[in-house]
């Protein structure tokens, strides 16, 4: 049966790509537009990765526009938009990989509406509309499955996941999504909202170099790669680092049929991953007992004040207004006096709001950040928690550089909260990346309001921590000063500094782990459940730091956020020159 199965796997054909719009303009010249899905199951959160294919074949330049709705009900309680526009000179094809952005809904990892994504195709080619949606269980990570992998497996895999009770939104019990390996983008945020990506070690050498790289990226922030190897490899056969930051890879041996147990596939992504799945993170990590929104403190409300001015306003527009102002005989006086004294009071009113809550808004950031100088990489991994309190706003646009994966969070309710984990939580979020950068707009922030978000980003950088000729002393190439710096060696014997500058040799002193671990642990739990579990694996590595400041840049949002603190943990191997 299992050569029959492997033969079917080379015999028959599947597409690893999703077609989500085929729209022939003119059949003559086959001029035509394709939007392919290079996975074929969005995930739950982060973005979709599409490619886009525009045969122009006419005498004349050619336009179209892609619009993608992502939402979770069929109301569009929560949707998020984006927009793309392409155009073909005469005569040419033109093919681009877009990332499209994928909404979150609150319960998701509970049962919750899964998304699903509508595109429309507009423009001089044609109208054409399509909807892709995610069909794995709620509870089960998002995880994608190579083609070989899943023509073989994908079934059973499916009906272990319904033996454990999962089932999507839409009935469906799907393992994974499938792709391509000699497909694969080359932007890590294609899988920034995925937890597991499975593949044979055949098919990571036919992965493209750039695709490698976009991978490599994300297992650094916290995913789990997992190689089925037929033969004896290892991570240095296959190119992939040791160190894998705060991700893992795990290689497992498979026979030349490409047969998978099942239930250890299914236990591999949902049990041995050491951190938890990105929709259960987003969903629970932020409405409770968050740190960073328990230390940023909550606001009351100043009802007194806004009942003394509608006393007031009572009291001015009736008895003063009818027996003072406009009395018996100058009743006609009410047609100046009325308007007057509501305007006053709506303007009082608006200085009230001003002088209380003012423009803009506060808010602290917490970030955790993997710096890898290793291996030509020369850049800083990082996840950023944010909670802000807004005032009066008037514009609620802005960009992100670099393009990021961002989602708002659910939070405690309260009354200054507009995204919590209530079924009835409404929101419009548009997100573009486009050219490395990223423009947002929508229900990111409002006036007046409490907003969380999570954010996740690769930047380039040379800052690192280097090893001098003098044995114990180190030089810190970051381009802002570090309060403390802890470095477990090679014996796994802790050694603190302070007041680390740029640029300025240094030398730590050998501690006790007892002085160490609960500085390091109170740091630890300052983060939520995934970000702490990362935290906490990467924290033991022989020759790794963990520095901590409060000088470190985050990544940039909404301008008129004042962030009052932004308090960075930054980890990584200590380069040796």
């Amino acid at each position: 049966m299992r050569h029959i199965l492997f033969l079917l796997a080379l015999i028959l054909p599947a597409s690893a790509q999703e077609t989500m719009i085929r729209e022939v303009f003119d059949a003559k010249t086959d001029t035509h537009v394709e939007v392919l899905a290079l996975f074929t199951q969005p995930p739950r959160s982060g973005f979709f990765p599409v490619r886009v294919k525009i045969a122009n074949n006419l005498n004349s330049d050619r336009s179209i526009g892609l619009d993608f709705k992502s939402s979770t009900r069929y109301d569009n309680h929560l949707q998020t938009q984006s927009s793309f526009s392409f155009t073909a000179p005469a005569g040419k094809t033109v093919t681009r990989d877009i990332m499209v952005p994928v909404c979150v809904s609150p319960n998701i990892s509970s049962g919750g509406d899964q998304p699903c994504i509508t595109t429309t195709l507009s423009g001089s080619l044609g109208h054409a509309e399509n909807t892709i949606r995610n069909e794995t269980s709620s509870n089960h990570p998002c995880t994608l499955l190579s083609e070989a992998l899943f023509t073989a497996n994908a079934s059973k895999l499916d009906d272990e996941v319904k033996t454990r009770g999962g089932r999507s939104y839409y009935g469906a019990t799907n393992f994974a999504g499938k792709f391509d390996p000699k497909q694969l983008p080359s932007d890590w945020l294609a899988f920034s909202g995925y937890d597991s990506v499975i593949m044979t070690d055949r098919d990571w050498s036919n992965v493209p170099a750039s695709g490698r790289n976009a991978i490599l990226s994300w297992i650094n922030l916290g995913g789990q790669l997992v190689i089925f190897a037929q033969g004896s490899s290892s991570p240095s056969t296959l190119g992939i680092p040791e160190d894998t930051g705060y991700g893992s890879c795990k290689i497992q041996s498979i026979g030349s049929d490409l047969i998978l147990s099942p239930k250890a596939t299914v236990d591999l992504v949902s049990k041995s991953n050491p951190v938890n799945q990105i929709s259960k993170s987003i969903d629970t990590d932020y409405n409770g007992s968050w740190p960073l929104q328990n230390l940023f403190g909550g606001k009351d409300f100043n009802y007194g004040l806004f009942i003394v001015v509608l006393v007031l306003f009572g009291i001015l527009v009736g008895p003063v207004n009818l027996f003072v102002l406009a009395k018996s005989g100058q009743r006609h006086r009410l047609f100046i006096t009325t308007p007057i004294i509501s305007l006053g009071a709506s303007l009082l009113l608006i200085a009230l709001i001003i002088f209380q809550d003012g423009f803009g808004g506060d808010g602290m950031r917490r970030v955790l950040m993997e710096v890898r100088p290793d291996g030509g990489q020369n850049a800083a991994f990082l996840h950023q928690e944010q909670i802000s309190r807004t005032g009066i706003l008037s514009n609620a646009n802005f960009k992100v550089d670099p393009a990021c994966m961002m989602s708002p969070v659910p939070i405690a309710q309260s009354r200054w909260a507009r995204f919590t984990n209530r079924y009835d939580s409404k929101g419009s979020f548009s997100l573009v990346p486009s050219g490395g950068k990223m423009e947002g707009s929508g229900d990111w922030w409002q006036s007046r309001s409490e907003h969380g978000h999570a954010l996740s980003a690769v930047i380039s950088t040379r800052g690192r921590i280097e090893g001098t000729s003098n044995p114990g002393e180190f030089i810190s190439t970051f381009d802002f000063p570090l309060e403390t710096l802890y470095f477990l060696d090679a014996n796994n014997q802790w050694h603190r500094a302070e007041s680390v500058t740029t640029g300025k040799p240094f030398k730590a002193t050998s501690v006790d782990a007892s002085m160490a671990e609960p500085e390091l642990a109170k740091e630890t739990n300052a983060f939520t459940t995934r970000n702490r579990q990362m935290l906490a694996r990467a924290k033991n590595r022989p020759s790794h730091f963990i520095a901590i400041t409060t000088h470190a840049p985050g990544i940039d949002t909404l301008p008129g956020i004042r962030w009052k603190e932004t308090r960075t943990v930054i980890t990584g191997p200590v380069h040796t020159r």
